[in-house]
């Protein structure tokens, strides 16, 4: 498996592409919209068919590129089975399993930043979206966020994988590209030391600017950024 992970510098969101090398299938999750062209130069560079689109979430800070790339590449795009866009190919559950190539994605549901989140474990990674950061979490003040809804998905599920399990997040702002569940467990300043008490006014009273699209990225995204 190969996994390539490229940066949109606006927003500070990773797009990770990965591949089934034996197969040359592939899925991408939580492409860009401004980078759809980049990522089809990238796939036919590679002679790679794109099998899944896999959206975290419906993002606030960025459109998604899932919509375009449907389109241009015939993939199906996924979401979680909460989600309120009725243009995407496939809802999944927790628990649920794709495939591409010999490769199995695992989808965990991860609500709290918006209700719809799940991450996606694929062998020894696990590519976490806004629920899990390098030592931070998504907010949980709008998009129906519930700051005790991501404290029991980071806690009661993404905490309980193998701790070696590598984070692949949706973001980071500091130039930090990968961490692992022990060290979030050990050093994420949200969740150490913390209870769940205290995480709740924590996240409560953050106070933080909306995201600058917000208002243009939610709707554009409920139709796949089409």
């Amino acid at each position: 498996m190969l996994v390539k992970q490229l940066k949109d510098n606006e927003s500070s969101t990773y797009t990770y592409l990965i591949e089934d090398e034996p197969t040359k299938e592939a899925v991408i999750i939580d492409p860009v919209k401004e980078h759809v062209e980049e990522y089809i130069q990238f796939l036919d560079s590679l002679n790679l068919k794109l099998k899944y689109i896999l959206d975290t979430h419906v993002h606030a800070d960025h459109i998604t590129g899932s919509g375009i790339l449907r389109e241009k590449t015939g993939a199906e795009s996924v979401l979680g089975e909460q989600t309120k866009a009725a243009c995407v190919s496939r809802k999944v559950k927790d628990g649920e399993v794709l495939s591409f190539g010999s490769i199995d994605i695992k989808v965990i549901s991860t609500p709290g930043h918006t209700p719809c989140h799940v991450a996606y474990l694929i062998e020894d990674r696990v590519f976490t979206g806004d629920a899990l950061f390098i030592n931070g979490c998504g907010r949980t003040d709008f998009q129906g966020g519930s700051a005790e809804q991501l404290w029991n998905s980071v806690t009661g599920k993404l905490f309980q994988l193998d701790p070696d399990t590598l984070v692949c997040p949706g973001h980071d702002y500091k130039m930090k590209r990968v961490s692992t569940i022990q060290q979030e467990k050990d050093l994420n300043p949200r969740f150490k030391n913390q209870t769940k008490e205290g995480f709740i006014e924590l996240m409560n009273n953050l106070n933080l600017p909306d995201p600058k699209k917000i208002h243009e990225a939610v709707p554009a995204n409920e139709a796949c950024g089409v």
